[in-house]
C-alpha cells in the first residue's frame, strides 16, 4: 500500500507540471494584458503611457520569452514563493490562504451532505422498485439535475426574498453559521441528484446476488439485509463517485460563492480572471489540481477497507 502510494505521489509531480503548463500557456497568449488593463480600470483619468507600461512589465519580468518566464515561476514555486498578484501587489499565498479555507469547509459539508442524504435514497429508491417510492425519488433527482448551480443560487435567493420579511442571509459566518445553509444545498443539488441514481443502480444489481437471496430466505429483517449484506459492497462504485463529484463541487463553488458573497476561491478566480492575474490563477489552478488528484488517492487508499479483494491488486501494483 505504502509503495502504492508513493507511486502515485511521484506521477502528481508531471501532471500537476502540465497542467500549470497549459494554464500558464493559456493565460499568456489569450488573456490580454494585465498591466494594460489596470491602465484602463483605473480610476479618473489616467494617462494612457506606452513607455511607463512597458517598464512596468519589464520590471514584473512579463517582457521575457513565455518558456523563461513559466521556468522562472516553477522555480520560485520550488522554493515556496507563489509570487504577488500583479494588480493589487498582495502576497497571492496571503489571498489563496484567506480564501482556501472557506472554499474547503463548504466543499467538505456538501460532500457530507450529499453521502448523507443521497445513499440511504438511493438504497430506499432501489429496495421499492417501481413503486410511487422509487419514481418520487428518481423523479426528484432527475429534477435537481437538470437545475445547475449558476440557476439554482439566484432563483432560490429571489423566492425567499420574497418569502423572509428579513431578506435572504448573506455572506459567510463560519461552518455552524445558518448563511451557509443556502449556498449548501445548492451546491449540493446535482451531486445528490448523481449519488442516488448510483446508488440505486448499484443496489438493484446486488438485490439480485445469491447472497441476498439467502439472508432473506433465512429470515433475515429487511433492515439487516440493507445495512449488513448490502450497503458495503454498494459503497465502492458510491465512493469512486464522490470522489469525482469533488470537479463538480470545486466548478459549482465559482457561481455559488459570487452569488451569495462568500470570499471564497471561486470569487477569487474570477477576480483573477476578469484581471489576466496570471500568479494567482495558477495558484487556485495548482491547489484545484491537488485537490482532484488527493481526493481519487483517497478513494484508492479506501478500497481495501471497503472490499478486501482490492488489496491483492494493489499489493500486485
Amino acid at each position: 500500500m505504502l509503495r502504492y502510494i508513493a507511486t502515485r505521489l511521484l506521477l502528481w509531480i508531471p501532471s500537476v507540471l502540465l497542467v500549470m503548463l497549459a494554464v500558464y500557456a493559456m493565460a499568456f497568449y489569450g488573456a490580454g494584458d494585465p498591466i494594460k488593463l489596470i491602465f484602463l480600470r483605473a480610476p479618473g483619468d489616467v494617462a494612457y503611457n506606452p513607455e511607463r507600461i512597458e517598464a512596468i512589465r519589464e520590471a514584473a519580468g512579463l517582457n521575457r520569452p513565455f518558456l523563461l518566464q513559466f521556468g522562472s515561476y516553477v522555480l520560485n514555486l520550488v522554493q515556496g514563493q507563489f509570487g504577488n498578484s500583479l494588480t493589487s501587489g498582495r502576497s497571492v499565498w496571503a489571498m489563496v490562504s484567506a480564501a482556501a479555507p472557506v472554499s474547503f469547509k463548504l466543499g467538505l459539508c456538501a460532500i457530507v451532505l450529499t453521502a448523507v442524504v443521497a445513499i440511504p435514497l438511493g438504497m430506499i429508491a432501489a429496495m421499492n422498485q417501481n413503486t410511487k417510492i422509487d419514481y418520487w425519488i428518481l423523479g426528484s433527482a432527475l429534477f435537481l439535475w437538470a437545475i445547475p448551480a449558476y440557476v439554482a443560487g439566484p432563483l432560490l435567493m429571489v423566492l425567499l426574498i420574497l418569502v423572509l420579511p428579513g431578506g435572504v442571509p448573506y455572506g459567510w459566518g463560519g461552518v455552524f453559521d445558518v448563511r451557509i445553509l443556502l449556498p449548501l444545498l445548492v451546491l449540493s443539488f446535482q451531486p445528490i441528484a448523481l449519488i442516488v441514481r448510483q446508488t440505486r443502480a448499484a443496489v438493484i444489481e446486488i438485490l439480485s446476488e445469491d447472497f441476498v437471496r439467502t439472508a432473506r430466505a433465512k429470515g433475515v429483517p429487511e433492515m439487516v439485509v440493507a445495512f449488513r449484506h448490502i450497503l458495503r459492497p454498494v459503497l465502492t462504485p458510491v465512493v469512486t463517485q464522490l470522489g469525482l463529484i469533488m470537479i463538480t463541487i470545486v466548478n459549482g463553488a465559482i457561481f455559488v460563492e459570487l452569488v451569495f458573497g462568500l470570499p471564497g476561491l471561486g470569487r477569487l478566480t474570477v477576480s483573477a480572471l476578469t484581471n489576466s492575474d496570471y500568479p494567482v490563477i495558477l495558484a487556485i489552478t495548482l491547489i484545484g489540481s491537488f485537490l482532484v488528484m488527493l481526493s481519487n488517492l483517497l478513494v484508492d487508499v479506501l478500497y481495501p477497507l471497503l472490499d478486501p479483494r482490492a488489496n491483492d491488486t494493489m499489493k500486485s501494483r
